[in-house]
């Protein structure tokens, strides 16, 4: 093994522990189904380990599978066909026994000896785990230079006590780096220059070789070559600036693809700034990245794409304030002044997801939203989750979007029948939130309208260290600037006079920053209709027909819940800023009886 071509860097740890005699047994754990670059070589991690990693130190190679049992790929062991699987390994150990230099390798590990309780762990399940943990430790074994590859998916599938062992090593294989990105991009697309090549390595991070691959590589027969969907694309870009040059770049990240998919994603009549001439290819990596990876993760996440920053949200400028600082220390990538995780909270209606959106937007991070997992991850809960956190990771820095906590994290018990799954997915994702290694580099963004039901130690801090309020509009200018703001967004020609706006929405306390929108839209619905009507007598009998949800009560429960989370005074309006600590817990105490009834 010392003189192999290099190696990906799990495989050189791997090489040195066994070389130096610390263990012979190796499970390999997380990016385990991607394909990897070696000398030139796309090889899956059977065909690497088996045929590049120990060809020329082993004299034989046997794979122990759920589905064939033990098979010989290289050399010859006597093995029983008719025997059970735990028979047909007792042959292999005879073999192991009686000769030197022989790799195994145990694809879907967690089939055979899975790590579920006791009870739900047959007895044949049992003896194969066992025997291989009795494997690990035998030092004859070891001596005859044997070599061990166990690999699954997530470590939480496997048995418990084979990882527990000190003679068996857990090793992670990382889902790819920078680096090895632009090495596939490199072999695939080699007419690129070095610098388009780091720009679109860098673009594609989540994503696995594999995917890489099916990006920039034709499959199947009939596919176009590269030089015919240049041909095409140039046809498709006839007469636009750099024509050519854009062509010749669209071509070698197409393959593939269809000429009708090519051409609605060319969009033709698009004129490429000067200052940036890779903008369409690098749009073209995010469309297909996108859906390769909520292909993958199984619909459990979906990106998020905010389009208004910061700018196009009116009112609470002292919560935009504090957000716009966090997202500028984003953007310098200052670790230091980051966040762990935002949680945001108030009332619905209050804007709590829009001006997050926002944020994310200001702040230039990608965003994926975490979708239901309570009612969605049965079966494979415990590895889609590993499969997506990784995902996540691989993908930073990058904003975690989780609607509707309280459902998500909430200490009202998770869903019947999962036998504690969900209890072990939400303690892994604690885990993965406190991990200070991801600050900076995943940063996750919870909101709720009832933080009482979220267990505690998930708003502590470490995880979630801000904690943002947000309430309806204090006054009068705030409630104009909303309506404004909806009225720049939705109709950039209607005119309206701001002091007359502000006049409007004196009569309007009370109403939520959603209850404004729908205001605003219905008065935009009036003056279409009539047109004798100017916007702001529209908007005055929208004001005049329009009737908010009357829920006082709860509202005000909302509100007290946010302000006994916040994490700083200074974002609390000005009738709750002065509040001792013993009245806002009392008023608390009481808006509760009302809104709840206890």
């Amino acid at each position: 093994m010392a003189t192999k071509p290099k190696l990906p860097g799990w495989a050189d740890v791997v090489r040195d522990k066994y070389l130096a005699g610390e263990t012979s047994t190796f499970v390999l754990y997380r990016n385990v189904f991607d394909i990897y670059l070696v000398n030139g070589q796309l090889l899956d991690l059977k065909a690497f380990l088996t045929g590049v990693f120990v060809e020329e130190t082993k004299r034989t190679v046997v794979e122990v599978s759920p589905e064939f049992g033990v098979q010989c790929l290289k050399g010859h062991v006597d093995i029983d066909a008719g025997a059970d699987l735990v028979g047909q390994l007792h042959s292999l150990e005879r073999h192991l026994r009686s000769s030197q230099g022989t790799a195994i390798f145990v694809p879907y590990a967690d089939a055979i000896m899975p790590g579920d309780d006791a009870g739900y762990v047959s007895q044949d399940d049992r003896k194969v785990g066992t025997l291989f943990h009795r494997w690990s430790l035998d030092r004859l074994l070891s001596a005859a230079d044997n070599i061990t590859f166990i690999v699954v998916e997530t470590l939480g599938s496997l048995n418990q006590s084979l990882l527990s062992n000190p003679k068996v090593a857990a090793i992670e294989i990382p889902m790819p780096d920078l680096q090895a990105r632009a090495d596939v991009v490199r072999m695939f697309a080699p007419r690129l220059t070095e610098r388009q090549i780091a720009l679109y390595a860098e673009r594609m991070a989540g994503m696995r070789v594999v995917q890489i691959e099916s990006l920039m590589r034709a499959s199947g027969n009939g596919s176009m070559s590269e030089a015919e969907r240049e041909k095409l694309i140039l046809q498709l870009l006839h007469g636009a600036p750099d024509a050519a040059e854009r062509a010749k770049r669209f071509a070698g990240i197409t393959a593939g693809m269809t000429a009708e998919e090519i051409g609605t994603l060319v969009e033709p009549a698009k004129a490429v700034p000067c200052e940036d001439p890779d903008e369409d290819v690098l749009r073209l990596i995010h469309i297909r990245k996108r859906e390769l990876i909520e292909k993958e993760c199984a619909g459990l996440i979906e990106f998020v794409e905010p389009k208004h920053g910061l700018s196009a949200v009116g009112g609470a400028d002292h919560i935009t304030g504090e957000l716009m600082e966090i997202a500028q220390n984003l953007k310098r990538g200052d670790k230091r002044l980051t966040p762990m995780g935002l949680l945001a909270v108030g009332p619905m209606g209050a804007g709590k997801t829009f001006v997050i959106k926002a944020f994310l937007k200001e702040a230039g991070l990608s965003a994926v939203a975490l979708k239901n997992f309570r009612s969605k991850w049965v079966g494979s809960t415990e590895r889609n989750l590993e499969r997506v956190l990784a995902t996540v990771k691989a993908m930073g820095p990058i904003a975690v979007l989780i609607d509707e906590g309280d459902r998500s994290f909430g200490n009202g018990g998770s869903e019947g029948g999962d036998d504690g799954t969900s209890s072990r997915v939400i303690a892994r994702l604690k885990e993965f939130m406190s991990d200070t290694e991801n600050r900076g580099v995943v940063l996750f963004v919870m909101l709720t309208n009832r933080p009482d039901k979220l267990d505690t130690d998930i708003k502590r801090p470490g995880r979630l260290d801000r904690k943002i309020p947000f309430f309806y509009c204090e006054t009068r200018q705030e409630r104009a600037a909303v309506v404004a703001t909806v009225i720049r967004r939705y109709d950039g020609t209607s005119s309206f006079d701001m002091p007359a706006l502000e006049t409007l929405c004196e009569s309007l306390a009370g109403y939520s920053n959603a209850d404004l929108e729908a205001m605003t839209l219905l008065g935009l619905e009036f003056k279409a209709r009539e047109d004798s009507l100017s916007f702001m007598e529209a908007l005055a009998k929208a004001r005049d027909d329009f009737m908010p949800p009357q829920e006082k009560d709860m509202i005000e429960f909302m509100e007290l819940l946010a302000v006994s989370e916040t994490s700083r005074r200074s974002l609390l309006p000005e009738r709750f800023r002065k509040m001792a600590v013993s009245d806002i817990q009392k008023n608390l105490r009481e808006a509760r009886v009302r809104a709840l009834g206890r």
